[in-house]
């Protein structure tokens, strides 16, 4: 296989900054063992750039601050869908009458209370965009997908 001067620039990121395979690792240096004007560019050009970055230091307590952060966020995920349903019901509530065996007449209770109904209703939206903009927030894209 050939491999381009351009394909060993795009890969020389990745390497200086140490997150290369290491079948990418040994063909960048198979390579500037070839091409030793390359190897004595990026030796001149990157190695003083790259002893000047620092890595960026993380907080050591991260991994624990986000899974506090996720399961508070599961809990109001449960807690919204709990109450969306609640008030999707309530909203929807209807009556019914019977007489000889059959149902008589049936109605939404929205036509006798509109003003509670109207006020369930939008707690029962508000609930469920608060349950679908945390699961969307959680979600994570499969690994199969990418």
């Amino acid at each position: 296989m050939n491999i381009t001067r351009e394909v060993i620039l795009d890969l020389l990121p990745v390497y200086l900054a140490g997150e290369a395979s290491p079948a990418t690792r040994a063909l960048i240096e198979e390579y500037m063992e070839q091409d030793k004007e390359l190897a004595q560019r990026i030796r001149m050009q990157w190695a003083d750039n790259l002893s000047r970055i620092t890595p960026a230091a993380l907080p050591p307590d991260l991994e624990l601050r986000s899974l506090r952060r996720t399961r508070a966020m599961l809990g109001w995920q449960k807690w919204l869908f709990a109450f969306g349903i609640t008030f999707t019901a309530i909203s929807l509530t209807g009556e019914f009458s019977f007489g000889d065996g059959h149902i008589k007449e049936f109605h939404f209770l929205m036509r006798d209370f509109p003003a509670q109904f109207g006020s369930f209703a939008m707690l029962a939206i508000a609930c469920w965009v608060g349950y679908y903009s945390i699961r969307r927030r959680l979600r994570t894209p499969r690994p199969d997908s990418e």
